[in-house]
């Protein structure tokens, strides 16, 4: 990052300062939303076991006297299907391209898979010089001295670390070592600042994680959120409406559910996610619509913010 930015934040820090970017990878299920909403302290990326769970770019901002760590949530690497899976795929490559250090999250319980192979061969096409982290997640699920050979030989890495994001076992001393990577320079954030996207960003990714939990097979790819209005509309009482977009008559047959049942299942778990986040009491109203094919749909995507980066 060039120090002379006209976007840097003026502020004291040492002049040792470091700040840069770590683009976080790693399959679902593996804990890099975890982790990163581990190392903030709050929620910001919805965390599932379900793949392509991220779409968007998501950039935790984590500040310490001596750094200031962008923490960048990638969309998965995969094949894509449609302009969404392109939209995702470009994401994760630019933000990996712009990194100065990769953090790979692999779920050290289980052995690597062919899943871990194909990102171990896509990053070694994309990443360049850029050094690779692993973060041997899940150590709280470990033996005494686990062998972690196949772990350690899914790609070339400066460093690896065994953690648990779930209970922060290891996070700290992860960050210390991150932190070696990342150039001299100011911080680019205010200290208190702990992510770019904004509460509407927000709310809309929090009811996509309760439908992504509360619905099986199909639907959880075919569904966009798209918030109508969020309105403050007191100290304690916050208003969202929320228009749950999917592809086919039947997916949204699912998604209202029997009288209604799966929506309001849905409804009642975002709110109580929104509660949490906001500290306010959550009016939350939900609808459902069918726009076929909106996966494909350029214009609706640039509308919900799925915008391809630029080359």
């Amino acid at each position: 990052m060039d120090e002379q930015d006209d976007n840097t934040f003026q502020e004291d820090w040492p002049e040792d300062h470091r700040s840069g970017v770590i683009a976080v990878v790693g399959r679902p299920n593996a804990g890099k939303s975890t982790l990163i909403n581990r190392i903030l302290g709050q929620k910001i990326a919805i965390v599932t076991n379900k793949p392509q769970t991220t779409r968007k770019r998501q950039l935790g901002i984590y500040t310490r006297p001596d750094m200031q760590a962008l923490l960048v949530d990638t969309p998965g690497l995969h094949k894509p299907h449609n302009k969404l899976g392109d939209y995702m795929v470009s994401v994760a490559e630019d933000a990996i391209k712009d990194a100065d250090v990769i953090l790979w999250v692999l779920d050290a319980s289980t052995p690597p898979q062919e899943a871990e192979q194909q990102i171990a061969e896509r990053l070694r096409t994309i990443k360049g010089e850029t050094p690779v982290v692993l973060a041997l997640n899940k150590a709280d699920l470990l033996p005494n001295a686990p062998d972690l050979s196949a772990h350690h030989a899914v790609i070339e890495h400066t460093h690896s670390a065994a953690i648990s994001a779930l209970n922060g076992a290891g996070v700290s001393e992860l960050l210390d070592h991150l932190t070696g990577y990342l150039p001299h320079g100011p911080r680019y954030y205010p200290a208190d600042q702990v992510s770019e996207v904004n509460m509407r960003f927000i709310a809309a990714e929090i009811i996509r994680e309760a439908i992504i939990e509360k619905t099986e097979q199909e639907i959880p790819y075919a569904v966009a959120v798209e918030i109508e209005e969020y309105k403050e509309r007191s100290a304690d009482l916050t208003y969202v409406s929320a228009v749950i977009h999917v592809e086919r008559d039947s997916q949204k047959g699912i998604i209202v559910g029997k009288g209604g049942a799966m929506i309001k299942a849905i409804g009642t778990r975002a709110r109580r996610e929104l509660a949490n986040v906001t500290g306010t009491k959550i009016y939350l109203d939900l609808h459902a619509k069918v726009l076929k094919d909106w996966r494909t749909n350029e214009r609706f995507l640039k509308r919900v913010g799925y915008r391809m980066p630029r080359k």
